[in-house]
């Protein structure tokens, strides 16, 4: 990157300037979003802007291309004209990760955030601890897998686990009460579920999750059910549990 990029555009300059932009989307589908921009970029489609998309767990990237003079400009304007559509379902660009808005946001407010999991293993204390920095806002993660962890580390009560099962809404209102004042977070998050393939009923399906959020202002609860593997629910319920987050400490 910084010997040989140099060297390449020197001996062999750019004759049709390419610009590129990705924006980062959450919590609705690609098609949706094609939906949603492509009649109101219709003009810039026929005048060369090229949009090309790529759909992973819970997330999708549009990317926005325009070549020769102008493209810079192009870009700025469909981008606009995206952000104005879609909203707060983006929540970066480019090279962009979820956790590092996160992180940055925190950093930003002088706030800090305490994690307990039992369905996602420790995925989303990985997540964050990935960003450089974090050690700042990022205070302690729990990975309470068995009801006694659940007990002993975040005090959740025998008698709710006994009423109403490790994977509810008490228990997880618990997880993350109990780590927010354990820690003496601004902010505490909480995941419980059933990732399967085992374990499910009728009452509680096989993806069924109930993710906390335990803030300054209360507690709140998101029930999703995410049916799929392991490893994607475990990722699906990751991302949601950020992306609300962020909404929240956006607001």
């Amino acid at each position: 990157t910084q010997s040989v990029a140099p060297l390449l555009a020197e001996k062999l300059p750019v004759e049709n300037l390419i610009t590129t932009r990705t924006l980062k989307i959450i919590g609705v589908g690609e098609s949706t979003v094609e939906q949603n921009i492509t009649p109101a970029l219709s003009e810039f489609i026929s005048g060369g802007l090229e949009i090309g998309y790529c759909a992973r767990a819970g997330e999708v990237d549009v990317r926005l291309t325009a070549s020769g003079e102008g493209g810079v400009e192009r870009i700025a304007q469909a981008e606009a004209i995206v952000c104005e559509k879609l909203g707060a379902r983006i929540y970066g660009v480019d090279d962009e990760q979820l956790e590092e808005i996160l992180i940055r946001q925190l950093t930003a407010s002088g706030q800090t955030l305490a994690v307990a999991e039992s369905c996602t293993g420790g995925l989303l204390t990985h997540r964050l601890t990935n960003v450089p920095g974090a050690s700042a806002v990022f205070l302690a993660g729990h990975c309470t897998y068995s009801n006694a962890a659940k007990q002993n580390t975040l005090g959740v009560l025998p008698e709710t686990l006994a009423e109403h099962g490790a994977v509810s809404e008490p228990v997880a209102r618990q997880m993350a009460e109990g780590t927010r004042a354990k820690h003496g977070a601004d902010y505490a998050l909480a995941t419980t579920g059933i990732a399967g393939p085992d374990g499910g009923t009728a009452e509680k399906p096989v993806g069924t999750v109930f993710i906390v959020y335990a803030t300054p202002e209360g507690t709140d609860v998101v029930n999703a059910c995410f049916a799929t593997d392991r490893v994607t629910f475990k990722q699906l319920v990751v991302q949601q549990a950020m992306n609300e987050l962020r909404l929240k400490i956006c607001k």
